[in-house]
């Protein structure tokens, strides 16, 4: 199994060493950024399984860096750190899905507790992204006479119902329903929509 990987992302170069002694040793990989700007440029951020970010970083601060990584496809969970005990700013962090948010100098036992439950987090909603992108490439493979069947199945439609709203035969109908779990990876219409419905809870 790969080892998970960690970013540190923090302009002052003892803090980012620290940070770096203090991670050492444990089952994962921790790389270390001067600036938001490096770590987007780094490539895919999604990558890292845990983040934890200076609030007031040269450039794009790092309460910008959580909004712009919070509207990509995957965000990682993120730790705050800032040498300001700033509420405002603490809240807006949480508010865009920081686990916490600690002021400098930090407690050691607290931080390593908080990546920890960052990687626990981001087990969970990994598995979850994962799932949401199998959906997507599902239902993209069903054609559009399979969609409007399935969307019948799932409003709880039987088949000679969705016959006649179809204005097909229920062998059609059974053709496609057939079709559409075999796509979803399901084997009954409770099965499909416990998809949909872990999906979106």
């Amino acid at each position: 199994m790969d080892a998970k990987e960690l970013a540190i992302v923090d302009d002052d170069e003892a803090v980012r060493s620290a940070l770096i002694w203090l991670l050492d040793g444990q089952p994962f990989v921790v790389r270390a950024f001067e600036s938001a700007e490096a770590l987007l440029q780094s490539g895919d951020a999604a990558r890292f399984h845990c983040l934890i970010v200076d609030l007031r970083l040269g450039g794009m601060s790092g309460l910008v860096l959580l909004e712009r990584l919070s509207q990509a496809a995957y965000c990682p969970p993120v730790i705050m750190l800032t040498a300001h005990g700033d509420v405002p700013h603490a809240v807006a962090a949480l508010k865009l899905g920081a686990i916490d948010f600690l002021e400098k100098p930090f407690d050691d036992e607290r931080l390593m507790a908080l990546v920890f439950q960052c990687l626990e987090r981001d087990e969970v909603q990994r598995k979850a992204y994962r799932q949401t992108l199998d959906i997507r490439t599902a239902q993209a493979s069903l054609t559009e006479r399979e969609r409007e069947v399935m969307a019948l199945v799932l409003s709880g439609k039987l088949n000679k119902q969705i016959a006649d709203e179809l204005a097909i035969s229920m062998k059609t109908v059974e053709v496609h329903r057939s079709r559409v779990f075999d796509k979803m990876g399901v084997k009954s219409a409770v099965e499909l929509a416990s998809r949909f419905v872990s999906r979106v809870s």
